[in-house]
């Protein structure tokens, strides 16, 4: 096991500055998720890391060593790729431990870390099969059994999952994290996929554009994120967005709605000037439907341009006035359909306060 950490880590192709000084400290034992929209530079952050790179200036230390200058043999780390990578005409068995045979490990070492992997990756029945017999979640972890044969200081993986379909992605995403668990490694994992990223990391590092734009445990990013980059891509549906003008009384909001409800709430120490434009923000599973009164809430009135009606949850987009729209997700025994005039009640508790030009001014009490 090894901490990661990176100092001042720049990297250039050319003129084009894809990392931009990032600083970043993974600890010990943690599931550390890159995440990102494409091109943002997640992956050659991870190769980076894995010495498949070179950094233009910065560090990068393994369990206290500097190794921004090792090659990849060198840094005690093992990775895992989207492409599985693996010999046809092998075996299971010969697949796992080409690398240990490959640098001359002893037959015997290398027999015990080929069972002690196998039945972690319940491969032990599979091991006289080639690839071919194999299904997709079964040759990622072949992959992975390959990987954890070489004892490795950090597991990286660059998004293994990716051409799994949706069943075996959710099942992998939990073998995973069951695998963390048992070896107890530093891991650092790169997805796009936002719902990976939630649902596997103690720590998430959500990046665009070469720049780490926040970083946090997964609920913390959900809770409380530092800019409107952040508070879009982490949850799924979206957050909400309204355009929007603050009336400040002392630590008192009052927010204008589209279609002229007001709504308002507490400030928490943030200093807002009269008049100023905000980004109201607002996760669809904190808004409701109203069928009766409101209970004293702000409201905003619309028309459903699109329900879709899951089973345990239906999800509604919803028409505004002023051009706007609202997603709204609610339980499945709604009932609403396209067409529908509907009342939005918005909680305050649950809402978001966001500078026009992105960082939050107000993050929602609502836990």
């Amino acid at each position: 096991m090894a901490e990661v950490v990176l100092r001042s880590v720049d990297k250039t192709f050319g003129s084009v500055r894809v990392i931009k000084s990032v600083d970043l400290h993974i600890a010990d034992g943690e599931f550390c998720v890159f995440v990102g929209p494409s091109g943002c530079g997640k992956s050659t952050l991870l190769r980076l890391i894995a010495g498949l790179e070179e950094v233009t200036s910065g560090a990068v230390e393994i369990g206290g060593e500097d190794v921004t200058r090792l090659p990849p043999a060198s840094r005690g780390i093992a990775m895992v790729f989207q492409s599985y990578a693996l010999y046809p005409h092998m075996t299971v068995a010969d697949n796992i431990t080409f690398g240990l045979r490959t640098a001359g490990a002893e037959k015997a070492d290398t027999a015990r870390r080929l069972e002690h992997a196998s039945k972690m990756l319940e491969l032990d029945t599979l091991l006289d099969r080639k690839p071919a017999q194999l299904s997709g979640g079964q040759r990622q972890r072949v992959a992975i059994g390959r990987a954890i044969v070489r004892d490795p200081q950090v597991f990286l993986f660059d998004e293994p999952l990716s051409n799994l379909d949706a069943a075996l992605r959710t099942q992998m995403r939990i073998e995973i994290g069951g695998l963390h668990k048992d070896l107890n490694t530093t891991m650092i994992y790169v997805t796009h996929d936002q719902v990976e990223a939630m649902t596997m990391a103690d720590k998430i590092v959500v990046l665009r554009a070469g720049q780490v734009e926040q970083v946090g445990a997964p609920l913390d990013l959900y809770s409380r994120p530092a800019n409107l980059f952040v508070a879009g891509f982490i949850g799924s549906p979206k957050m909400n967005f309204l355009e929007a003008r603050a009336e400040a009384a002392g630590d008192v909001a009052t927010i204008r709605l589209p279609g002229g409800g007001e709504l308002r709430m507490p400030l928490q120490g943030q200093a807002l000037s009269s008049g100023q434009s905000v980004i109201l923000g607002v996760r669809p599973e904190h808004l409701s439907l109203q069928h009766g009164g409101t209970g004293g809430m702000a409201e905003i009135s619309g028309t459903v341009r699109l329900a879709e009606h899951l089973g345990a949850e239906t999800v509604l987009y919803i028409d505004v006035a002023d051009g706007a729209q609202l997603i709204v997700r609610a339980n499945g025994i709604m009932r609403e359909r396209t067409g529908d005039a509907v009342r939005v009640v918005v909680d305050p508790a649950a809402c978001h306060l966001f500078a026009p030009e992105g960082p939050a001014l107000v993050n929602a009490t609502l836990s």
